[in-house]
């Protein structure tokens, strides 16, 4: 791919177009490569952001509230939210190379109600009792499909369909994972070529990793270790910050407020600018 030379860009007048057409700047244009590395407190972060790098859910919702599609790319109920049909997502893959299939999604259902293939890439769930909001409940990390309805812990041996795969993990102290090639969110979301999750119990040593260089983002950083720092960027902000990172960290201009860490997505859209 031909790279854009900034200059030349902004010569062109080219750049002034793009910019009034997107509403963005260029500092919130995603970049891919690098190892983004995150510093996290001993609690379920570890789990939660190696869980959103590693596996897909049925649906997502993103960082303004909207629901949309993950491995589901459509799905539709009757009058009575019991009865729900399901799109699949064609060709996608898992970490072993192994075919999405119905077969893995079917278990996840049955957790709800009576499911069934109606195809190779729809299904049918009748839940005992009406649900409007399950779409939305099937976002939940929870639910994550797996292969062959295998665990989600270790997470050396996690097996997803996610933007990344498992390198190497030490359950509650360290995750690594890998970016997959020609993943089916290319271009849309995995920015990094690595994610390294690092667990540092001590909020103080957080900050000093950040402030050193040894991690681009630290999670509920000690604010007493970070106030007036510069070349800092901080979420929701430098008062009450629940995260730290570097200023060569690019942040969406949404992130998800419902837990920290981008509601655990982190891993696939921050990146390194």
């Amino acid at each position: 791919m031909t790279r854009i030379d900034r200059r030349a860009l902004f010569a062109s007048g080219a750049a002034a177009a793009l910019l009034a057409a997107t509403g963005a700047s260029l500092a919130d244009t995603p970049k891919s490569g690098g190892t983004l590395r995150l510093a996290v407190p001993r609690d379920d972060s570890l789990e939660q952001v190696a869980r959103g790098a590693v596996f897909d859910t049925l649906t997502e919702i993103a960082p303004d509230g909207t629901l949309r599609g993950e491995l589901a790319t459509g799905w539709q109920t009757d009058s009575s939210a019991k009865v729900w049909s399901f799109d699949l997502r064609k060709d996608v893959v898992f970490h072993d190379g192994g075919l999405l299939t119905v077969q893995e999604i079917l278990p996840i259902l049955d957790e709800f109600g009576q499911a069934e293939a109606l195809s190779a890439g729809c299904l049918r769930l009748e839940l005992p009792v009406a649900n409007p909001g399950l779409p939305f409940r099937l976002a939940d990390s929870r639910f994550a499909i797996t292969r062959d309805g295998q665990s989600i812990t270790p997470l050396h041996a996690a097996n997803g369909t996610g933007c990344y795969r498992a390198e190497r993990a030490e359950d509650g102290r360290h995750f690594l994972g890998r970016k997959v090639a020609g993943h089916y969110k290319e271009g849309r979301a995995g920015w990094a070529d690595a994610i390294e999750v690092i667990v540092i119990p001590d909020a103080a040593v957080r900050a000093e990793a950040l402030r050193d260089g040894y991690v681009d983002v630290a999670a509920m950083p000690d604010p007493d270790g970070l106030n007036g720092q510069r070349g800092l960027r901080y979420h929701p902000g430098e008062s009450k910050m629940a995260l730290a990172a570097a200023a060569h960290v690019g942040m969406p201009r949404q992130i998800a407020q419902a837990h920290a860490l981008d509601d655990g997505r982190i891993a696939e859209r921050w990146w390194l600018a």
